[in-house]
């Protein structure tokens, strides 16, 4: 029902990662690589006038950027129908709950299932280093903009929540082993595990589904900008272009230390 289609997805050269094809090479091998090669050797002069040259194009990149995050909150939504229920650190959850009383919702779908790399005592490498990327506080920032961040996988929980421990991560990890919620979203496939960034929004008890990225397509979305561009409210900041009747206050006034926002 909601499967979803991975070709176009990965930006960069081959194909996609999935369970079955990623498979890092043996992990004891030398992580730094060491090479004479270097950039070329200017004066100071020609290194002024080439990074202004760069920083020129960096600032059309940001503002076709913006566009694009304007255009992404005026997509379509669609309603989910099924009511899932997973299995979390508070028993059985709904994917209502997993707002946790917010109106916008960032659920990563985390390889972590069997065929997958490091099964069954640890998940996929890539997700991994995704989750490892988020940062510490992240989720105090998405908070004050209406935003909850979560992770499922297809693992049972008690794999997630050891390996969840493990790792250190803070962040809410629910399992959807005893429900169709991997298959539905095209996470599990006869090809094997996928992983991607869903984006939920709610009214009441009812949940679109408002955005879908995998693929280098999440690499820009561990960080408190990156994930509220892909939410359909935005960064909620008067600057941008919304639709009418989207929330918006001034920029940086809503910003806090983030110890400081009311509770």
């Amino acid at each position: 029902m909601f499967a979803t289609s991975f070709s176009g997805l990965n930006v960069g050269s081959g194909s996609a990662r999935t369970s079955s094809n990623y498979m890092p090479a043996n992990l004891e091998f030398d992580m730094v690589q060491i090479s004479d090669a270097m950039p070329d050797i200017v004066s100071s002069a020609q290194w002024q006038e080439a990074s202004e040259r760069l920083l020129a194009k960096e600032k059309a990149l940001t503002r076709a950027r913006d566009a694009l995050a304007a255009e992404r909150r005026r997509l379509p939504m669609t309603k989910i129908e099924k009511a899932y229920i997973f299995e979390g650190a508070e028993g059985q959850v709904s994917l209502v709950d997993l707002f946790d009383g917010r109106p916008q919702l960032l659920l990563y779908h985390f390889m972590f299932a069997p065929a997958v790399h490091g099964w069954p005592t640890a998940g996929c490498p890539g997700c991994s280093m995704f989750t490892d990327n988020i940062g510490q506080f992240t989720t105090e920032h998405l908070k004050a903009r209406g935003v909850t961040l979560a992770l499922v996988s297809l693992a049972p929980f008690a794999n997630v929540e050891s390996y969840r421990k493990r790792m250190g991560w803070p962040h809410r990890w629910v399992s959807s082993a005893n429900t169709s919620f991997n298959s539905d979203f095209g996470m599990t496939t006869p090809e094997g595990e996928h992983h991607g960034l869903s984006v939920f929004l709610r009214r009441g008890d009812d949940v679109y589904r408002t955005y879908f990225t995998a693929q280098r397509g999440c690499e820009a979305a561990g960080n408190v900008w990156g994930f509220l561009d892909v939410t359909p409210y935005g960064r909620q900041e008067t600057w941008e272009d919304s639709p009418p009747g989207w929330p918006q206050t001034k920029p940086y006034e809503w910003w806090r230390r983030h110890d400081e926002y009311p509770a």
